[in-house]
């Protein structure tokens, strides 16, 4: 990649994104593009590769916050750590969307003529019912 410098709208465009996307990742402490006289923001290849890392950050489900986190910190084991902590976090979904996933085929495979009747469906309503 050539050290080139882009505006705003070019490194924005090259990615796909609204050029309000890069401002807003700047206030939130992600990219720090340098400026010209004017005032415009001007991009280095850096800044290029961190947009590539946010994108990533958010694929793998990462908030800003995180994504700062891990852009920041100059020690490497808090950066496995945020990776860790979402490897964690993914785990969990994964779980949770396994069991809901479940939960459908059931409901569709079910015997039932009414998936609502469905004797182990009512069951699994039942054990959800906090005891009061």
């Amino acid at each position: 990649m050539k050290s080139s410098t882009f505006s705003v709208g070019d490194l924005a465009s090259r990615f796909g994104l609204p050029a309000n996307v890069l401002r807003h990742w700047e206030t939130e402490g992600l990219l720090t593009p340098e400026r010209t006289a004017g005032g415009q923001r001007r991009y280095r290849t850096a800044d290029v590769v961190k947009v590539v890392l946010i994108l990533q950050g958010k694929e793998l489900g990462f908030s800003l916050g995180e994504i700062r986190r891990v852009l920041t910190t100059e020690d490497p084991a808090d950066r496995r750590a945020a990776l860790r902590d979402q490897h964690a976090a993914l785990t969990r979904r994964i779980t949770e969307a396994e069991t809901a996933r479940d939960a459908l085929s059931h409901a569709l495979a079910c015997t039932s003529e009414d998936f609502l009747e469905c004797e182990h469906f009512r069951g699994h309503l039942a054990a959800r019912i906090p005891p009061g």
